[in-house]
């Protein structure tokens, strides 16, 4: 009989050491970038991308999520998902002449994203990667590069990468939409990052020890972050988990949701979070079994530091998450560091 391996100590997983990186990972990014941020700005300030194209998988996707919501409602740039299919499977010819081509990426190698930016080049996009491994070929092929800066990440759940990502996006958007109170933000969201890793986010990791479904709500800006947290329930706890937006989920999913269900609800601090805090009151009054991170009142409620701009606000839900998470795996009986089946680089064709 084969015993199970011993599980590491909470602080001692990679997860953790990696994660709890993640603050310093920034600062150090949005000091190596500035100046290639600022340059790429005011490119796209006199040349205007008629629309924004994103292309990633994974945790780079949900990341590609944030970018969407953050240029659409910063700048009024459209901003869409290109599905990697539609060039590595397809070989589909894209209309892109003039676009910002976005691909997102922590080791740069993926066979499919490397074949749409290059389809995307010869369209007459302009190719900016957002890459961690900055020898790597997607790197090579990119008109602009902004490296992650991350550092090795031996941990096949990806944090202090994603994060880095989300920063990324976020220090362009600020240069290119030029707005004073995102830019001022940026200087601060290192520290409240480090404010996010000490939060107590235990009720959660309680509430959920011996859970088998569950949906995590965001909307907008915090849509990303929802994806991104679904994505590790699976990955790191065994735990099959849905992200939905706040609003979306009324349409068909809510149907689920009865006495004891589990939704984790990440309530952003601008316009769209009175709707999700109502319908986690909704959902709550139902009998379900609710947790609300950064808005609502006491019951169920997931502490988060004030935010230095709202765009910022994912950041820090995602950053205090991480740490949940990874003591939610161990609880749970898994090594949040080695999923069953799983590579820390997939390279999909």
């Amino acid at each position: 009989m084969t015993m199970p391996a011993q599980l590491p100590a909470g602080n001692a997983t990679l997860m953790h050491r990696e994660a709890a990186e993640a603050a310093d990972v920034v600062a150090a990014q949005f000091a190596r970038n500035r100046d290639t941020v600022a340059a790429l700005a005011a490119r796209l300030r006199d040349a205007p991308p008629p629309f924004v194209a994103t292309c990633a998988r994974g945790s780079s996707d949900h990341a590609a999520t944030y970018a969407k919501y953050l240029f659409e409602t910063r700048l009024g740039v459209v901003t869409a998902s290109l599905s990697p299919s539609v060039g590595s499977v397809y070989e589909a010819p894209l209309r892109l002449r003039g676009a910002l081509f976005i691909a997102v990426s922590q080791s740069g190698r993926s066979p499919d994203l490397l074949r749409n930016a290059e389809a995307a080049k010869v369209a007459g996009a302009h190719v900016l990667a957002l890459v961690n491994v900055e020898e790597s070929p997607l790197a090579a092929l990119a008109d602009t590069v902004l490296p992650l800066c991350a550092g090795a990440e031996r941990s096949v759940a990806a944090t202090k990468s994603y994060l880095a990502s989300l920063a990324a996006i976020a220090q362009l958007g600020a240069y290119w939409s030029g707005d004073a109170a995102l830019l001022a933000a940026l200087d601060a969201l290192p520290d409240a990052l480090r404010e996010a890793w000490q939060q107590d986010w235990s009720p959660l990791a309680d509430g959920l020890v011996e859970a088998r479904n569950l949906f995590v709500l965001g909307r907008g800006l915090g849509l990303g972050a929802a994806q991104e947290a679904a994505l590790k329930f699976k990955e790191t706890c065994g735990l099959h988990a849905e992200a939905y937006s706040s609003a979306e989920v009324k349409h068909g999913p809510m149907a689920l949701v009865g006495a004891g269900f589990p939704v984790l609800v990440f309530a952003q601090p601008d316009e769209t979070g009175a709707g999700a805090v109502a319908v986690a009151d909704e959902f709550r009054a139902r009998g379900a079994q609710v947790w609300v991170a950064g808005q609502g009142g006491v019951d169920g409620r997931l502490p988060l530091p004030a935010a230095p701009h709202p765009a910022l606000a994912p950041l820090l839900t995602v950053q205090a998450f991480y740490r949940a998470i990874n003591a939610l795996a161990l609880r749970r009986g898994h090594n949040p560091d080695l999923p069953p089946h799983l590579n820390k680089v997939t390279e999909t064709v």
